[in-house]
């Protein structure tokens, strides 16, 4: 018995895998690189963190939420409403808006190189977007209960399509899972707008020591962007492989 491979899925798989191999090949080794570089100021990330709610007007608005004491937090500035945690792994660093917290991983948290101060600055120019209102972000956040479930049931009609040989099914279930496409957009200019204010609160918080610090914060944002220009491409190629197979179904 011979198994049938669609051609055009076998070419999406090996693009997809080269974009997604590329960018984080290139994200690693970014962080390889600049995590072994000690920052001019000689702070950690934590620190850092620190220094930048401190000496600009984040984490200050009145109405933000309070921060969960979770364990193993790690601190906040005085005065501030924004905290910091642990977060478990490499490289898992991320800002929760619902408490307004920055996760820091132990490798950013503890380490005074140029990556850890670019990552931190990173994750708090999403808590500045929060506090600034965001469009960008307000529409992400919005589509976030919705992709808990658009995949599964993209797949299931998909599946279900090819079953009943139905094209009706297979674009019912592109479409669903045009939801997490458009949710994967939406991520890349929040991400780049991240890491565009990332730099300036470091220059604002006079971080930015030398011109080295500033290039390899730059070298590792634009590394970490690179994955999600990678995720956003691959979604959407496999939006239109889907597409592409309800029109053959025609």
């Amino acid at each position: 018995m011979m198994f049938y491979i669609d051609p055009a899925y076998l070419l999406l798989m090996i693009v997809t895998l080269v974009i997604s191999g590329g960018a984080q090949l290139f994200v690693t080794s970014a962080y390889k690189k600049w995590s072994g570089e000690r920052n001019a100021v000689s702070l950690t990330g934590l620190q850092v963190g620190q220094a930048i709610v401190d000496r600009t007007t984040l984490g200050d608005f009145v109405n933000a939420p309070t921060a969960i004491q979770a364990t193993g937090q790690v601190g906040g500035a005085a005065g501030s409403t924004i905290r910091f945690q642990r977060a478990a792994g490499q490289l898992s660093d991320h800002y929760d808006p619902r408490t307004h917290s920055v996760s820091l991983s132990d490798g950013v948290a503890n380490q005074p190189s140029v990556a850890a101060m670019a990552i931190v600055a990173h994750e708090l120019g999403h808590a500045q977007q929060h506090e600034q209102s965001s469009v960008l972000i307000a529409m992400r956040n919005f589509l976030v209960p919705a992709i808990r479930f658009s995949p599964q049931i993209a797949y299931l009609m998909i599946f279900l399509g090819f079953l009943l040989r139905s094209s009706g099914l297979i674009t019912l279930g592109a479409l669903i899972y045009g939801v997490m496409v458009l949710f994967t957009l939406i991520t890349l200019p929040v991400e780049i707008d991240a890491s565009r204010r990332a730099l300036v609160l470091l220059r604002e918080s006079n971080l930015i020591q030398d011109e080295r610090d500033a290039s390899g914060a730059k070298r590792v944002l634009t590394a970490a962007a690179m994955t999600y220009v990678a995720a956003a491409v691959t979604a959407v190629l496999t939006l239109l492989y889907y597409l592409s197979l309800a029109n053959r179904r025609r």
